[in-house]
């Protein structure tokens, strides 16, 4: 029999983590459905024009417009917001693992989170600076 070196503490931790992206997952997978259903309803039967190339909305340039779009009960917009979530899933889960290992004073392993969580925030964000 094998013994694990992980802790309790730890394997707790990776199980909340494991959760954390299942769940995210989830919920974005539910959202798009629900979105993509709504907006085939309403629109499914439309022919696409494909003679011109319109380019995306300004309200869904942002994460504002977004969210706006989703309380004017835009079908797209709640497309858009599952697509946000799945995006911002595993940004939340390097957050999360940065705060694990301060609390654990890994200072490698922060100093690698750090600069993991600083390449996917100016992926996201850059646009915007």
């Amino acid at each position: 029999m094998v013994k694990s070196r992980r802790s309790k503490s730890e394997q707790r931790f990776e199980q909340f983590l494991g959760n954390l992206l299942r769940i995210g997952v989830i919920i974005s997978t539910a959202l798009v459905l629900i979105g993509g259903t709504l907006y085939l309803i309403r629109h499914g039967t439309e022919a696409p024009n494909y003679q011109f190339f319109r380019g995306e909305l300004p309200e869904f340039r942002s994460p504002s417009g977004v969210v706006k779009s989703v309380e004017s009960g835009r079908r797209r917009g709640i497309i858009q917001l599952g697509l946000l979530v799945l995006i911002a899933t595993p940004v939340i889960r390097v957050a999360c693992s940065l705060f694990a290992y301060v609390r654990q004073r890994d200072f490698t392993y922060i100093i690698v989170t750090l600069i993991v969580l600083f390449g996917l925030l100016y992926s996201l964000i850059g646009g915007y600076i």
